[in-house]
């Protein structure tokens, strides 16, 4: 059985029972004829990020993580807006320049935004260089950037 074929049984256990022990997830997927070694539901868990929370009852279940109260995308363009200073490109390359401090937080939210058009992203106390894959793609990724300025 394929990762995301298993992942989605996982998670369809979670929301239908209280699963304690990753025993518990082994035990209920050869109930579906599903084979899976614990070492395989350890892996997933990790790949997951499942948690452990209380029950009623004293003891602990899987559950999902917590969502975050603000997505990648969100906190990009409120970052990008309160610390912009200017931006300027050069071929393949875009130079972000933001008020101190705030350019490894910028620099690690746009290489998390996994755009399409970037190759590379850098950044310092107060510049962020974004290395595009062509310069087409760095026109569209000043056009992304200018975007978010303007919401």
């Amino acid at each position: 059985m394929r990762k995301v074929e298993r992942q989605s049984h996982l998670r369809q256990l979670i929301n239908s029972n209280n699963i304690e022990r990753q025993d518990d997830f082994v035990r209920l997927l050869e109930a579906k004829n599903i084979e899976v070694t614990q070492a395989t539901i350890s892996r997933d868990i990790k790949e997951m990020q499942l948690i452990k929370v209380p029950t009623d009852g004293g003891g602990y279940h899987y559950s999902f993580p917590v969502k975050k109260q603000m997505d990648s995308e969100k906190k990009m363009r409120r970052t990008l807006k309160d610390a912009f200073i200017s931006m300027k490109a050069q071929d393949n390359m875009v130079v972000i320049n933001v008020h101190p401090g705030n350019g490894p937080a910028l620099s690690s939210l746009i290489s998390q935004s996994n755009d399409e058009n970037l190759f590379a992203t850098l950044g310092d106390d107060s510049t962020v260089l974004n290395v595009c894959i062509s310069k087409a793609a760095t026109q569209d990724f000043m056009n992304k950037m200018n975007d978010f300025l303007e919401d």
